[in-house]
């Protein structure tokens, strides 16, 4: 028996809408990033890009355990000598909510050519509303 390899042109892609209020971060990241990757259907072929779209809502009711708000760190280098930055997650909440989500699930996916096609595939949003009703996307339940 022959096994059964995925062809990008042959998959259907769904839309899911989750709602980010009150979850934790890593558990939610972790979650999605199952999604993109096509982890979740029968279909799943590791080489091909097989998973589904994905929208969070409400980025900035997201929950970090612990002290994270203030201890965890995003660090990153403008390309200038002496251009090393860190900015704290609280700062992050405030500015740009839907950084800290995408920075988790971007972790979580593939470091290849792949993987940033399938990053593509998620879209956050700071409050309820998303553009995406067109799709008519599928509310996602853990």
């Amino acid at each position: 028996m022959k096994s059964y390899m995925a062809k990008a042109n042959e998959v259907e892609r769904k839309w899911y809408v989750i709602d980010a209020e009150g979850m934790v971060l890593g558990r939610l990241a972790s979650e999605v990033a199952s999604i993109l990757r096509g982890k979740r259907k029968p279909i799943y072929t590791p080489h091909c890009d097989t998973g589904d779209y994905v929208i969070i809502i409400n980025a900035e009711k997201v929950k970090l355990t612990g002290n994270k708000w203030d201890q965890k760190i995003h660090a990153y280098h403008t390309g200038y000598p002496g251009g090393r930055r860190e900015v704290s997650y609280q700062q992050l909440r405030d500015k740009k909510p839907e950084m800290i989500i995408e920075l988790a699930v971007r972790g979580m996916l593939p470091k290849s050519r792949l993987g940033r096609k399938m990053f593509k595939k998620l879209k956050v949003y700071k409050g309820a509303n998303h553009p995406h009703e067109a799709q008519m996307p599928e509310a996602y339940k853990f």
